[in-house]
C-alpha cells in the first residue's frame, strides 16, 4: 500500500480537552484522533504502520473550533468519505469531522496556510446553555470604544506584550489583516483574522478590548503596549470558554 496524505476538516468542544496538541498524561484533540486513527487500522490489520496527524495550529485548553484543519499521512486503501464514516464512528460526541479529501504530499496543515480566522464570544447576559461558549462580562462595555481601539491592533506589530513567551516563536511581530466587532443582541462577536497567532495572544488582546470597553484602558495606552513590552495584557486574559477557531485560509 501506498502512504497518502488527507485533507481533514474537523470542528471540536475544547471544553473537556487539554488543549490541541498531543501530550503524555493529559486527553487533547490531537492525541484522541490518533488513538481513533490506530485503533480503526488495528481492526484493518495495519496496527503498525507510521502515522502522522499534524494540526494547522494549537489550540489551548478548553477553546474550540468551528473549523479546524488537519492532514493525515497514512497507508490505506479506504475512500476519503468511507475514512470520515469511520472516525466519526471511534470519536466522542465532542469532536467531529466535518471533511477528508486527498492532497498532495507538499500540503502541510500549518505551513501550507496563509492566515488564521478566530471569533470571540462576550455575552452580555448570563445563559443558561452557552455557559461553556462565552464569556459573561456583568458590566456594561461601550461597543463603540471597543471598535475604535481594535483598529489600533490592525497592520504589523509586534505583539510581545500580548502573548506568552515560548522557545519556538522566532518573532513576535504578527500582521493582523482584520480585527471586526459586532454588537448583536445579547452577543458581541469579537472576528480576528491575521497571518498567525501567538500564545494567549487572541485572549489577551480581548481581554484588553474589555477593558477598553469598561473605561479602565485608553487608546493611547494600547499604543504603548504595542511599542514597548508590559505584563499588563496578560492580568486581562480573557477566558478560553468564548474562543473559536473559525478559518484557515490557504
Amino acid at each position: 500500500m501506498k502512504q497518502q496524505k488527507f485533507k481533514i476538516y474537523l470542528e471540536y468542544n475544547g471544553t473537556n480537552y487539554a488543549g490541541w496538541q498531543k501530550q503524555k498524561n493529559a486527553k487533547t484533540i490531537q492525541g484522541t484522533l490518533i488513538d481513533t486513527v490506530r485503533n480503526i487500522f488495528k481492526k484493518s490489520k495495519g496496527e503498525n504502520q507510521f502515522i502522522d496527524l499534524q494540526g494547522s495550529g494549537r489550540t489551548d485548553k478548553g477553546v474550540h473550533a468551528y473549523m479546524q484543519v488537519a492532514h493525515l499521512e497514512c497507508k490505506t486503501m479506504l475512500a476519503p468519505e468511507i475514512l470520515k464514516f469511520k472516525m466519526n464512528d471511534e470519536l466522542p460526541s465532542d469532536i467531529n469531522i466535518l471533511e477528508i479529501e486527498k492532497v498532495e504530499d507538499k500540503f502541510h496543515a500549518r505551513h501550507s496556510a496563509k492566515s488564521r480566522e478566530y471569533i470571540y464570544r462576550i455575552s452580555k447576559r448570563r445563559t443558561a446553555f452557552e455557559k461553556k461558549y462565552v464569556w459573561w462580562i456583568k458590566d456594561r462595555l461601550d461597543v463603540q470604544k471597543m471598535k475604535n481601539a481594535a483598529k489600533l491592533f490592525k497592520g504589523m506589530h509586534d505583539f510581545r506584550s500580548f502573548s506568552e513567551k515560548t522557545d519556538e516563536d522566532i518573532s513576535t511581530k504578527v500582521l493582523v489583516d482584520d480585527i471586526e466587532i459586532r454588537d448583536e443582541k445579547d452577543l458581541i462577536t469579537i472576528r480576528l483574522k491575521a497571518s498567525h497567532f501567538l500564545w494567549k495572544m487572541v485572549r489577551r488582546m480581548v481581554g484588553v478590548l474589555a477593558e477598553v470597553g469598561r473605561g479602565n484602558i485608553r487608546e493611547e495606552n494600547i499604543i504603548e503596549l504595542l511599542r514597548t513590552y508590559s505584563d499588563v495584557p496578560a492580568k486581562f486574559t480573557a477566558p478560553p470558554s468564548g474562543l473559536f477557531l473559525s478559518k484557515i485560509i490557504y
